[in-house]
């Protein structure tokens, strides 16, 4: 679609030869005859560029460009004959892209305008570029859930926002069962089909609040804010469950089943959070040494340095 232009501008001479220039240029153009006309457009409309005349009645074209800047995704040239009255300094304090002295030749405008243009798609794509950075530092790339870095830092949050308020926070930590003998049966290509498949099942039984981790390997792990260990448990019963139910299909005719092991706590106030994952992590393993394919938990009614607060 091709980009949108509003002019503002209360000469109508002015303001139409622009816009017939800009139209003529292959951009689609949109005319206001003062600010507050503009601002109506531009609620109702998506604008990639504002050019605006700075002296008008009412609001002059600094105020209207202060407004757009704070509040609507577009970018601002701003033309003046007064170049007494205000400065470049001026505009770009603004937050204008752009800043053109009367009398200047459609020509020029068109030029400024393709590289304000040029800049603000450069500003988008690289935006773009960036969330997709931090994403990948923050995801598994081979079951899309979050990474055991991300999980760390969000524990951190977590855990403070518990204490401070006093609300309850649970973790879950697993493990898939004889995952070793299934790659070393049927390669790691299907073993990361298997990582995959455990990734989707365990995000299937969480609430949008929650978040899934791979740990490492084939450990995993969950966050479950707002959540007691009694509640906890029922959340890792459902993932053992919904695991155990899957068939996988490494070989043709052969359907294979897995299974996971989990271990459960409840953060307790002003806990070491050290000592809250060891909880969760000792917790898995007795899952293991029981026989594995089971949820096993561990609570305890003070915290290490809880100073006496009850979990």
């Amino acid at each position: 679609m091709e980009p949108s232009i509003l002019i503002v501008d209360d000469d109508p001479g002015i303001r139409s030869s622009m816009s017939d220039f800009i139209e003529f240029a292959g951009y689609r153009s949109l005319k206001a005859e003062g600010a507050y006309e503009a601002i109506e457009l531009l609620k109702n409309n998506h604008i990639d560029v504002v050019v605006t005349d700075i002296m008008m009645p009412g609001m002059n074209g600094l105020e209207l460009t202060d407004i757009i800047k704070k509040d609507y995704d577009s970018e601002v040239i701003v033309i003046t004959g007064y170049s007494g009255d205000f400065s470049y300094v001026d505009a770009i304090g603004k937050g204008a892209s752009d800043f053109i002295f009367k009398p200047f030749r459609l020509e020029e405008l068109l030029l400024r305008l393709k590289r304000v243009l040029r800049e603000r798609q450069f500003a988008k794509e690289r935006y773009l570029m960036l969330g997709k950075l931090e994403k990948l530092a923050i995801t598994d790339s081979l079951t899309n859930l979050y990474n055991s870095r991300y999980f760390h830092s969000q524990l951190e949050l977590e855990t403070d926002r518990a204490s401070r308020y006093k609300r309850p926070l649970s973790i879950l930590f697993m493990d898939i069962d004889h995952f070793k003998e299934y790659n070393d049966t049927y390669g790691h290509l299907e073993g990361d089909k298997a990582l995959l498949r455990i990734g989707q099942v365990i995000s299937s039984c969480l609430r949008i609040m929650d978040s899934a981790h791979r740990y490492g390997g084939e450990e995993f792990t969950v966050l479950l804010p707002e959540t007691t260990g009694r509640k906890a448990l029922s959340v890792a019963k459902r993932i053992r469950i919904a695991t155990e139910n899957q068939v996988f299909n490494p070989v043709p005719g052969k359907p294979v089943s897995l299974s996971v092991s989990i271990g459960v706590t409840q953060y307790c106030n002003n806990e070491d959070v050290t000592a809250f994952v060891q909880r969760a992590d000792k917790a898995m393993y007795q899952s293991k040494q029981k026989g594995r394919n089971r949820v096993t938990s561990i609570f305890i009614k003070e915290s290490v340095k809880a100073k006496d607060k009850k979990c």
